[in-house]
């Protein structure tokens, strides 16, 4: 399947299904089924696995047209989650047999330990779209990986919502049976749910600034004041030139992620965890600058729940916090550079790699 196929489906799909009406009604609490079923028609959540487990052994660049469109159209959907899940189950050889969504969890989002007799305990917060999920992937601190039914006796889960009112939920777990119980199958990540979550959103954040973007060059193009467009204003076409840059180069780092990750073919990527990094600071930082910009241009208007601008930038700011923010990030790279400082630093640099050491 090429890259330009899945793009066009991807963006078919959701330019065709996904509204306003359909945003509301997600974050009513209800859940988008009917498109749910077109995203597992299509394939998009497979298309990471295994021939036998129902994929195309898909490498990360194949799939960032749909986390792409995903965040561009803001697609109420965890299609990125579910999608991340099959990989490391595939990867791993666990096989899983549901049609609903599947919910992960990094190990900072988790206080969770195994007692003696192997049952999981503690709890999980923010974890998105819990509530509407049948699984839920979660890595343990001893860097194995969990899978535990939602509905399994002791798992409660507490209904909650990020910032842009989509669901959030934390899981308190007593005496749960896991699964399956499996070592990470990409070992040279330290946590491979984080790595490939922040990698998504990254990409996602992207199409949701691309989108930002559109929606404030065409505002200002229509919004006329004293008898010319506001565009017309140097001030204006500067701020939305500032805008671009920042979103250029948040999609040159999340591109470069993608071709930096692992995937079931290539278990093994020494550059995986410092582009990643890169992408999601460079997509934080294009986040804070991008939609300040976006909301000024806009005026009043743009913060008003009718205007399209409202849900976008609402996802924007709750997508930078997943799976690590910019903050977060940067500190994993500053304090792996700086326990091998001297002459291979600029090595590491350019190679995109952290030092050796830093990674174990």
């Amino acid at each position: 399947m090429s890259n330009d196929f899945i793009n066009d489906a991807a963006q078919k799909l959701f330019a065709n299904e996904v509204d306003k009406n359909l945003i509301e009604a997600v974050e009513k609490g209800n859940f988008a089924q009917t498109l749910w079923n077109q995203a597992q028609e299509s394939g998009f959540t497979q298309l990471f696995c295994k021939e036998q487990d129902g994929g195309i052994e898909a490498t990360w660049e194949d799939a960032y047209p749909i986390f792409y469109h995903l965040g561009y159209y803001q697609a109420p959907l965890p299609v990125a989650e579910t999608a991340i899940a099959r990989l490391i189950l595939s990867a791993a050889e666990q096989s899983l047999d549901t049609e609903r969504p599947i919910c992960i969890a990094a190990h900072a989002q988790a206080k969770l330990a195994r007692d003696g007799a192997g049952l999981l305990q503690g709890e999980i917060q923010s974890v998105k779209w819990a509530r509407h999920a049948s699984w839920c992937l979660v890595t343990l601190s001893s860097k194995d990986i969990a899978l535990f039914d939602l509905s399994a006796q002791g798992v409660q889960i507490v209904a909650g919502v990020d910032t842009s009112g989509m669901p959030s939920d934390r899981l308190s777990l007593s005496n749960v049976t896991p699964h399956a119980v499996f070592s990470n199958p990409f070992s040279n990540l330290e946590d491979a749910i984080q790595t490939f979550g922040a990698g998504a959103r990254a990409v996602m954040m992207v199409g949701a600034l691309e989108f930002a973007l559109d929606q404030s060059v065409q505002y200002a193009k229509d919004r006329v004041q004293f008898g010319k467009p506001i565009g017309k204003n140097q001030a204006i076409q500067q701020q939305l030139a500032l805008m671009a840059g920042e979103v250029a180069i948040a999609r040159a780092s999340a591109y470069m992620a993608c071709k930096d990750m692992p995937d079931v073919n290539r278990r093994i990527s020494e550059q995986a965890q410092f582009s990643v990094a890169a992408a999601k600071i460079c997509a934080g930082d294009a986040v804070s600058n991008g939609t300040s910009i976006a909301h000024q241009v806009h005026g009043a208007i743009g913060f008003t729940y009718e205007h399209a601008l409202n849900f976008a930038t609402r996802r924007l700011w709750a997508w930078r916090g997943d799976f690590g923010n910019a903050t977060s990030w940067a500190r994993r790279i500053g304090q792996a550079y700086a326990k091998q400082p001297g002459a291979m630093f600029w090595h590491h640099l350019t190679k995109r790699v952290l030092p050796v050491e830093a990674q174990q």
